[in-house]
Parts: structure tokens; C-alpha cells; sequence
């Protein structure tokens, strides 16, 4: 999220008025008594629109808007029925909602055990002191049993890098242990990878999928904070209690039978144990021709007992048809949902109202498709909301998965999560710079504004890879996450980093996001109509951007476009 960006650079309803709603079949029953009154907006870019869109969403009758609780599924209404209101199309066969099912997973902690064993003894790891585990696997009971454990290095299969650390090893049932990030961290200037940038094979969401296309019984990632960019602090508190998933069926879906993390200090310990040297091996992990090793005498086991339920959400789309290419799609997307409603004591605020984050983007998104609709686009732009962003990128992933578009028809797209309300910049930071030719795009909308784009400041955080974004790119759609800049035209760097860091610090993720008429608004105007200009640019030609050469995603944008 920009916001992260930012801190680490530092250090059913329908609307009032409205006898139905937007999409009646799609409605989900709600509890919530929230009408919000309706505004007029106009085709411009405002602030006056964007801060009833904002208040509205931030509002705490929408509680939060939690993806699958009353409030969140009343929000998502709201967003249909706005987007009916402005003069958008339904973007699903009709209707204004993508389903998304939703599994949450609850580990039963009492009754569960994941441990790794010496020579046939348990070393008694202690959940969230030495190691955090769970499983995604829509299952009562998950076991593994006697399963080896060898060492994979980064765990990453990379085809465009030459990298294979599972050539030559066939890990079937074994358990595999690897680090986190990618080599290019450790070996910058080894010209592999992308230096010091993460990319997506640094991502943990990858490595689990990767050990599961392996055929891994389980997996052990270690966890560094450096690399990593948390603490052990995020793992215990992110990874614990209910987990929330795409829903499958039972057996659907590839899957190790649990996956987990564990202390930098429990993972040397394992490599003493089988008389390997952490420090070596995890440098020689970082060079080219690196092989797995068996960690001879060590062994993991354990049964994950789980209860599981799901439940609806739905993303919220619609189109501005084109009117010379219809069947070529532009895309923004921006998630709805936030965290919802926490238990607290009597009289603090428990509502977490996410105006910021990312009220502020669904806004966004809804301005710029109004503007479509008033200057009627070339190709065909889509506007689509997704849900369950917090909960990991799952409303995308749905969406990444079952595209109402094909990739084949769909030029790119551009993501909006979290816009600060602050003054003007004379920056624009670019997520992942360098990653696709649509930032060819904005370095010339931004020179109109009088701005420069500058590369996100903590490129090995790999903060491309956590936002909604990543879940089309993987498919192989350029997609651009930009975001307003710190250097502000009144105040300069130390201004907009003073923002970012009370934030970061005092409201992110907090229920003190709240929205406010005191926010300065122009420099978010500013960013939305240059992120709207992008857009435009795009869906009034017949350019086709792709991702730049060497881009991990590259191939896949290729061979979509290849007849």
C-alpha cells in the first residue's frame, strides 16, 4: 500500500431515493440501517466528489466494511448503485457483482501440533514463539507424518533468471525449508535476479505455491526480518486465528499439507543439528548452480485439526462500453472492503473505518469512470472494485483467476489503493519501477503536470507484490501502481514524509483512519486526474504496452498476444 510506501521511505441497500437496487439478483440480505444520502457528482474531478465518496464508504454505518459482514456487503451495494447512478454498465453478464466465495479456516490451537524432530525426537517448537503453521486445505484433520526435511535455498523456479533451486531434487512428501525474498537481496551486485529489488519470486505467497507444484508434504520459510521487511511481530500477529481463502472444495486446488514460518534462531539451530552452517549454506543459496541439500537426522510431523465455514462477498464492476474497439479493455481496480469491526472496551472505537485505506482509492475509481462516461473512450474501460483485499488479495485473485475479460482482450490496467490527503507533490513514486511500458505512459502525463516519477524507495520490500495489482500481473496483464509523491510543492520531503510517518505510526490499519474535513485535498485531486489521464491515453489509442524485457511476467503477456 501507498501509505506503507511512503512509512518505509521514512524509516443490501440502494440508495436513498431509489426504489431498487443497482442489481437485485446479486443482493445480499444486510442488517445494517445505514442509508447515506445521495449527492450529485459531476464528470470533473473535484474535490467536493471525492469527499462525499470517501465520507460516505468511511462512514461508520458501513462498519468497516468487513468483505462478508453486513456492513461490508451494504458498502459494496452502495459502490453497485453508485456505479448505476453515474451511468456505468453492469460489467457481469447483467449484473453489477463478480460472487466470491470466501473459506475461512480456523486452526484449533489446543488440539494441534506441527513440530520437527531430531533423530526421531521433538524439539517442541512453541506455536508463535518458535514457529507459526497452518494449512489452506479445505480439510477437518490434515497430517504429515515423518516427512525429511531438506533445504531448497530460495525455493524459487525461474525460467527467465536460468534458476531452478528444485533441479535435480525430487522433494515429493519431503518438507522443504527456504528463505525468504529472492537471491538478488543477498547477491546485489551478482547481476542476477533484480538486484536488490524484490520480485515476485520473493513473495512467501509464492514459495508456497511453488513447493505445492513440487509436491512438498509441508514447507518451513525462515524467517529474517531484513529480507522479509517485518518482524517476527507480523508473522505471529497476521497468522494467527482465522484465515480467511478462496473457497474450494475439498481436494481442489494444490496445496502442501501445511505451511509455516519459523524464527531466524530456530532455523540455525536446525542447520547445527544437521551439521550444516547456516551462514554458508544460506550465502551459497545466492549464487548461480546452487543445488538443495538434505538435512540429514531432521524430520517434521503433525496433525492440523481445522473448522471451516464460507461465506459470500462479491467484487462490484462496470464497464464504460468503447466506441470504436468495445471488445479492448482498460482496467482500474480498487478494493472496498477494510478490517470491520473489532471487540475493544466500552467506550474506545472499534470501528475500523479505512478512509484512507482504501476508501479513498474505491473514490477514485468511481470519479475516473464518471469522467469516462462523459468523454466516451475509444476501447472499453472497466471499473472494478474488488473485495477481501485485507483478507490477501482475494477478491483479485478471484478475479485473476475467472476474468470477465480474456488477458487477450484486456490492454492493462491500473490499481489505486490508498490515496493521502495531502498538498500537491512534485513527485510521482512508481511501485516496482521499471516493471512494465505503461510507466512510458505516465512519465509523459506527469511531465504535463510538471511532475517526475521516482522509483519506490524501498524496492526490496517488494511492495509491488502486495497489493490487488499482482493477482492480474501473475497472469500477465502490465498493470501500474503509482502513487502521489512526498516531495510537496509547500512544504517539500520533509512535509510529505511528516504525513506518511504519522500515518504509518498513528492511523494505518487503525480505527483512527477515519475520514476528515480537514484533510488537504488537492494534491489527491492532482493524482487522480493524472492516474485518469493515463487511462485516457490509453484507451484512445491502439497501443498494446507490455511488460518491459526481462520482466518475470513478460512471457505470459506474450503468449496471450501471440496468434
Amino acid at each position: 500500500m501507498r501509505n506503507l510506501v511512503i512509512a518505509a521511505a521514512l524509516s443490501g441497500l440502494a440508495l436513498a431515493g431509489c426504489s431498487q437496487p443497482a442489481d437485485e439478483t446479486a443482493t445480499i440480505a444486510t442488517t445494517t440501517a445505514f442509508e447515506p444520502a445521495v449527492m450529485a457528482t459531476s464528470a470533473e474531478i473535484n474535490e467536493a466528489d471525492l469527499r462525499y465518496r470517501i465520507s460516505t464508504l468511511a462512514d461508520d454505518g458501513f462498519e468497516g466494511r468487513a468483505p462478508a459482514a453486513p456492513g461490508g456487503i451494504a458498502a459494496s451495494q452502495w459502490i453497485a448503485d453508485e456505479m448505476a447512478r453515474i451511468g456505468l454498465e453492469p460489467g457481469n453478464q447483467g449484473s453489477f457483482f463478480q460472487p466470491v466465495s470466501l473459506l475461512e479456516i480456523t486452526l484449533d490451537t489446543a488440539r494441534s501440533a506441527f513440530d520437527v524432530f531430531f533423530n526421531g525426537e521433538p524439539l517442541d517448537l512453541a506455536m508463535g514463539d518458535d514457529v507459526v503453521y497452518w494449512t489452506k486445505r479445505n480439510q477437518p484433520e490434515v497430517s504429515v507424518d515423518a516427512s525429511d526435511l531438506v533445504f531448497v535455498g530460495y525455493g524459487v523456479v525461474a525460467p527467465e533468471y536460468g534458476w531452478d533451486d528444485y533441479a535435480g531434487v525430487d522433494v515429493t512428501g519431503r518438507t522443504v525449508v527456504m528463505l525468504i525474498n529472492d537471491p538478488g537481496f543477498t547477491n546485489p551486485d551478482g547481476g542476477i535476479f533484480n538486484g536488490s529489488a524484490m520480485t515476485y519470486y520473493g513473495r512467501w505467497t509464492y514459495k508456497y505455491e511453488e513447493a505445492a507444484r513440487q509436491g512438498a508434504a509441508a514447507v518451513i520459510l525462515i524467517h529474517q526480518t531484513a529480507p522479509a521487511s517485518y518482524g517476527w511481530n507480523v508473522i505471529t500477529g497476521s497468522w494467527s486465528g482465522s484465515r480467511l481463502s478462496l473457497a474450494r472444495e475439498p481436494g481442489e486446488g494444490t496445496f502442501a499439507g501445511v505451511e509455516s514460518w519459523v524464527t531466524e534462531d530456530v532455523a540455525r539451530h536446525l542447520f547445527e543439528l544437521s551439521g550444516l552452517d547456516f551462514n554458508t549454506l544460506t550465502a551459497s543459496a545466492a549464487q548461480p548452480g546452487f543445488t538443495a541439500v538434505p538435512m540429514t537426522g531432521l524430520s517434521s510431523a503433525g496433525t492440523l485439526y481445522n473448522t471451516t465455514q464460507t461465506m459470500d462477498s462479491r467484487n462490484v464492476v462496470g464497464v464504460v462500453p468503447g466506441t470504436e474497439r468495445p471488445d479492448e479493455y482498460v482496467l482500474y481496480t480498487g478494493h472496498w472492503d477494510h478490517i470491520g469491526i473489532r471487540d475493544v472496551p466500552d467506550g474506545e472505537d472499534g470501528i475500523y473505518n479505512g478512509a484512507v485505506d482504501n476508501a479513498s482509492g474505491t473514490a477514485a475509481i468511481l470519479e475516473i469512470g464518471q469522467a469516462f462516461i462523459a468523454n466516451p473512450p475509444e476501447r472499453s474501460v472497466m471499473i472494478l472494485a474488488v473485495t477481501a483485499e485485507e483478507s490477501g488479495l482475494l477478491g483479485s485473485a478471484y478475479y485473476g483467476e475467472h476474468p470477465l475479460v480474456p488477458y487477450s482482450q484486456t490492454v492493462g490496467g491500473i490499481n489505486i489503493d490508498a490515496i493521502m490527503p495531502k498538498g500537491r507533490s512534485r513527485d510521482v513514486i512508481v511501485v516496482g519501477y521499471g516493471a512494465s511500458e505503461l510507466e512510458d505512459i505516465l512519465t509523459e502525463e506527469a511531465a504535463a503536470q510538471n511532475r517526475y516519477i521516482v522509483p519506490d524507495p524501498n524496492p526490496e520490500a517488494g511492495y509491488f507484490y502486495r497489493s490487488d495489482h499482482i493477482s492480474l500481473a501473475k497472469h500477465g496483464l502490465p498493470m501500474l501502481y503509482a502513487d502521489g509523491g512526498i516531495d510537496l510543492i509547500e512544504g517539500g520531503r520533509e512535509a510529505g514524509e511528516a504525513i506518511g510517518a504519522d500515518y504509518g505510526a498513528n492511523r494505518y490499519h487503525g480505527p483512527a483512519d477515519e475520514y476528515s474535513v480537514d484533510w488537504q485535498m488537492d494534491g489527491m485531486v492532482e493524482d487522480v486526474t493524472l492516474l485518469y489521464n493515463v487511462g485516457a491515453r490509453l484507451a484512445n489509442s491502439d497501443a498494446w504496452p507490455n511488460w518491459y524485457e526481462g520482466n518475470e511476467f513478460r512471457a505470459l503477456r506474450v503468449a496471450q498476444r501471440t496468434p
